[in-house]
């Protein structure tokens, strides 16, 4: 996978597929490689650009306070040093929540946008679930391991645990064999989405934007689905009704269907 000095930080992607560029957003803790379930089908119209955002993968791990709009910034610096004029962005919590920066700070870099399970800002629920997860992050000190025990429930329905339990032990295992976070890292990067609030951004996207949420999802729960919905001029929403927070994988031939039809009726 290419690194690239993307602003003030070298940046890791790695790129498949072609077509017009689709960047790839990872969510919290996550490499570039948590799409691959998408990436499979999407690659067949696209040109797939998924990346580490900072703090995660080989991308670098820089000291100080970061934020969604710092991970904005760093996509849109990698675009640039990629010569990438405009694309279509993509992401998934934390992902989708850089997404909306990045669409109101350079929204002539965005030809769409897809935010799956996003947020406009923290609430105090969500704010409580991350404090949690920073908790148990210090605990452990393994993030692996927080992902699957203290995550992951978060994630998925509860029927998906009962019936489909070699799902989550193959997420499991996928999980153990990427790099691993630091804790500083994932501390650095659990704040930005605690302080999160990209509500008066909402009115600068310009792009037309799918938005996303699983019915059961309690951390982003579609009670953010309105405020983005109407504060979002151009913008769909869709629920999946079988699904959490990780509709990517909890219903992978619905969430593909449903993201690459939309994604393809933007591709120009």
């Amino acid at each position: 996978m290419p690194i690239v000095q993307a602003g003030s930080i070298k940046m890791n992607y790695d790129q498949q597929g072609s077509g017009e560029p689709l960047v790839l957003i990872p969510y919290l803790a996550a490499d570039y490689a948590c799409y691959a379930y998408q990436v499979a089908d999407y690659a067949k119209h696209f040109t797939c650009i998924s990346v580490d955002l900072r703090g995660t993968g080989a991308s670098d791990k820089p000291g100080g306070a970061w934020s969604t709009e710092t991970f904005a910034d760093d996509v849109a610096a990698l675009l640039q040093a990629l010569n990438i004029p405009k694309a279509h962005i993509y992401g998934l919590s934390l992902g989708a929540a850089t997404g909306i920066w990045l669409a109101a700070k350079y929204p002539d870099r965005v030809k769409s946008l897809s935010l799956h399970s996003a947020w406009h800002k923290s609430d105090p629920y969500l704010k409580a679930v991350a404090n949690g997860w920073q908790v148990m992050a210090k605990q452990l000190n393994n993030m692996p391991e927080l992902i699957i025990q203290g995550i992951f429930p978060w994630c998925f329905t509860p029927e998906l645990y009962a019936q489909k339990q070699d799902l989550i032990q193959g997420l499991s295992d996928f999980v153990r064999g990427r790099p691993k976070q630091s804790l500083e890292a994932f501390l650095q990067q659990s704040d930005a989405v605690i302080n999160h609030d990209a509500a008066a951004q909402l009115a600068k996207v310009r792009a037309p934007t799918q938005i996303t949420f699983g019915r059961h999802d309690m951390v982003t729960s579609t009670r953010f689905a309105d405020p983005l919905k109407s504060g979002i001029k151009n913008s769909e929403l869709h629920i999946f009704e079988d699904c959490a927070h990780a509709g990517l994988y909890e219903n992978i031939p619905a969430f593909n269907e449903t993201t690459l039809a939309f994604l393809r009726r933007q591709a120009r």
